[in-house]
């Protein structure tokens, strides 16, 4: 039987760590993942995935991962069930992860806070600031691959047929 569980999302709210009567620690999160089509209105839609990690890893998650951080999670599905304050039984599915990985440097989430910081400051509804700021973007280092930048020039490439290899 297999059971593995690959993730790459985003945080939706800060990890919450907590120490188990014995001791070892858990933290819990929900993973925002964006789903691979758009709905009819053409919006992208995306699932929340409850996840729980354990012991060391629970603290070091804890202590990198913030609020909207870009991470990678591997780890299993696990189901359980409780009965709850009511006397109604409760049925959790969530994802037990073995081992993570941060794909975006502190200084991305960080200046992405900053960036939602300044558009509530302003009233504004955008998601994104669009006018120029003094900080360093990390998007100056990356190349244009919009879709209206032809990279030939002309659309035309010259070939003859002492070019091709065959």
């Amino acid at each position: 039987m297999i059971n593995n569980t690959v993730l790459i999302g985003r945080l939706t709210k800060e990890p919450d760590l907590r120490y188990t009567s014995s001791g070892q620690a858990v933290a819990t999160f929900t993973l925002a993942v964006n789903r691979n089509f758009t709905n009819q209105s053409g919006n992208r839609e995306a699932d929340f995935i409850n996840c729980v990690i354990w012991r060391k890893a629970a603290e070091n998650f804890a202590n990198f991962a913030k609020k909207g951080s870009l991470v990678g999670i591997t780890g299993r599905i696990q189901t359980r069930n409780y009965e709850n304050q009511q006397g109604q039984k409760v049925y959790v599915t969530e994802v037990v992860v073995d081992s993570f990985q941060m794909l975006e440097p502190r200084t991305a989430n960080d200046q992405r806070q900053n960036n939602s910081n300044m558009d509530a400051s302003d009233g504004s509804t955008s998601k994104y600031n669009n006018e120029p700021s003094n900080q360093q973007s990390t998007e100056d280092n990356k190349p244009n691959f919009d879709l209206e930048d032809d990279p030939f020039g002309s659309g035309k490439i010259d070939i003859s047929d002492d070019d091709l290899p065959f």
